[in-house]
């Protein structure tokens, strides 16, 4: 495989290398694209809780379980008073 970067990427790759934290311009890129990759995993799980939560929002609202948006408005404006009111 053969990869082009610029000026600038392959710059501080050679930092990393002369900082005696890797020994290779390799060591730096697999080190890169495994941090990459989890944080593509992360990110995949991240949506898949969040549309759990959704989903599982979306039921309660549906079985009548909601909170009514002046409530919620009502409750919101009582604590930020509050917590202006804190020394």
């Amino acid at each position: 495989m053969n990869v082009s970067l610029t000026p600038e990427l392959e710059r501080r790759i050679a930092e990393k290398v002369e900082s005696g934290l890797y020994t290779t311009a390799s060591e730096v890129v697999r080190e890169a694209l495994r941090m990459l990759f989890e944080a593509d995993e992360n990110r995949t799980r991240l949506v898949g809780k969040l549309n759990a939560e959704i989903q599982d929002a979306i039921h309660q609202l549906d079985r009548g379980e909601g909170i009514a948006g002046e409530a919620v408005h009502e409750e919101a404006m009582r604590l930020i008073e509050a917590a202006r009111a804190r020394p």
